[in-house]
C-alpha cells in the first residue's frame, strides 16, 4: 500500500503536472500517500492556447498571477502539494536561426545555483521516490531538458553530506523515474479503437509522421483509469493553458478507460532491485519506516541505472514536434507554445 509513502513529481512549469502523471498522483493521495509537485517556473511566457481567453485583459496584464491562480485550482483538483523552485520561464524559442534565450531565465540559470534550490525541497520533505522528464525533456523545450537536468542532480546531490551543507540535512530519494510519453503502441491502440467506434482519431497525423526520438522504454506501469476523470478536471483548470474543446479532450473517456487504463514510467535510476513488470512506484521499498532508514542510510549503491547517455541525433526540429514519442501533441498553429 502507498500510505505513508511521499512522492515528489519535478515539472518545468504549471499545467506540466496535470499533462503528464496526474492520473498517478492522483491515485497515489487516494491510496494514502503523499505527493508533492514541484514547478521549476512560474510559466510567465507561455501563450494563450485556449481561443475564448485571448485578448481578455486580465490575463494580458497579470499572466503570471493567472497561472500561479490556475496552478492552485489544479493542485485542488488533484490534492497534492505544491511549491514553486521560483525560477522564471524561458519561453520557447522560434525562429530560424532561433533567437537566444532570455537573460535570467531559468534554462540560463547556473547548474549549482538551482541543483542547491531543489536539494533544499527535496531534504525538507524527503520522498522517497521522484519523477521528472528524460534526457530529451519530454519534448524539446528549454525548460524541459533544464527540468531534467537539475532533477538528476538534485536526486544525486540530496544525500550526500559534502555536497550543499547548508541546505539541510542529507537525504536520498530512492528511485527516480520519468515519466512516460505518448510511446507509439499507445497511440495506435487509441487510435484503432476510435476507428473502430466510428470517430474521428485526433492521432491518424501524428502516427503517419510518426520519428521516435529516443530508446528508452517503459519499465514501471500504473492502473490509473478510475482517476481519468480527476486528471481532466486538473487541466482544465488550466484555462489559459488548456483548450476544453481541443486536442486533449477529443478520446472519451471510456476509451482511453478501457483501451489503455495506465500511465507509464521509465526507472531512470534506484537504489533498490527493479523487478519486471512493476506496477508500484513505491515497490520494494518496504515501509515507511524501512524506506526512511534506506534513504539516510549514506552507504547506498545504485542498483539500476537506466540513463541513456548516447542518443542518434534529433530530427530536425518540426518532425520532433509533429511525429515523435514525446509526451505532448502539438497542434499546427501551437507549435511554440503547447507545455
Amino acid at each position: 500500500m502507498a500510505e505513508g509513502m511521499r512522492l515528489m513529481a519535478v515539472h518545468a512549469h504549471p499545467d506540466d503536472e496535470s499533462s503528464k502523471g496526474a492520473a498517478t498522483t492522483a491515485k497515489y493521495v487516494a491510496e494514502g500517500a503523499s505527493v508533492m509537485v514541484v514547478s521549476c517556473t512560474g510559466g510567465e511566457r507561455g501563450d494563450i492556447l485556449n481561443e475564448k481567453l485571448k485578448g481578455d485583459p486580465h490575463i494580458l496584464r497579470d499572466i503570471a498571477q493567472v497561472r500561479r491562480d490556475e496552478m492552485k485550482a489544479a493542485q485542488d483538483v488533484l490534492g497534492c502539494e505544491h511549491t514553486w523552485l521560483g525560477f522564471v520561464d524561458s519561453g520557447l524559442p522560434e525562429g530560424d536561426p532561433l533567437p537566444p534565450l532570455p537573460d535570467g531565465c531559468f534554462a540560463l540559470e547556473d547548474i549549482d545555483v538551482t541543483t542547491e534550490a531543489l536539494v533544499r525541497v527535496i531534504r525538507a520533505w524527503r520522498p522517497h521516490v521522484m519523477t521528472t522528464y528524460d534526457e530529451k525533456g519530454g519534448y524539446p523545450h528549454p525548460d524541459h531538458i533544464m527540468c531534467h537536468t537539475v532533477s538528476m542532480a538534485a536526486f544525486e546531490a540530496a544525500g550526500d553530506p559534502s555536497r550543499y551543507p547548508h541546505a539541510g540535512e542529507p537525504w536520498q530519494p530512492l528511485k527516480i523515474y520519468y515519466n512516460g510519453g505518448w510511446t507509439r503502441e499507445r497511440l495506435e491502440a487509441i487510435h484503432d479503437a476510435m476507428v473502430a467506434e466510428g470517430l474521428e482519431s485526433p492521432y491518424a497525423e501524428w502516427l503517419a509522421n510518426w520519428k521516435p526520438r529516443r530508446s528508452g522504454r517503459p519499465t514501471t506501469t500504473i492502473a490509473c483509469a478510475d482517476h481519468f476523470e480527476t486528471r481532466d478536471r486538473a487541466l482544465l483548470a488550466h484555462a489559459t493553458q488548456v483548450d476544453p474543446d481541443g486536442f486533449w479532450f477529443q478520446v472519451p473517456l471510456e476509451i482511453q478507460r478501457r483501451v489503455w487504463g495506465v500511465e507509464e514510467f521509465e526507472a531512470a535510476v534506484t537504489y533498490v532491485p527493479l523487478a519486471d513488470g512493476e506496477d508500484d512506484l513505491f515497490a520494494g521499498l518496504g515501509s515507511v519506516a524501512e524506506a526512511d532508514a534506506l534513504a539516510t542510510r549514506g552507504d547506498l549503491e545504485i542498483v539500476h541505472d537506466g540513463r541513456i547517455t548516447e542518443e542518434p541525433e534529433a530530427e530536425e526540429p518540426e518532425a520532433e514536434r509533429h511525429g515523435d514519442s514525446s509526451d505532448t501533441h502539438v497542434d499546427e498553429d501551437e507549435t511554440a507554445v503547447r507545455r
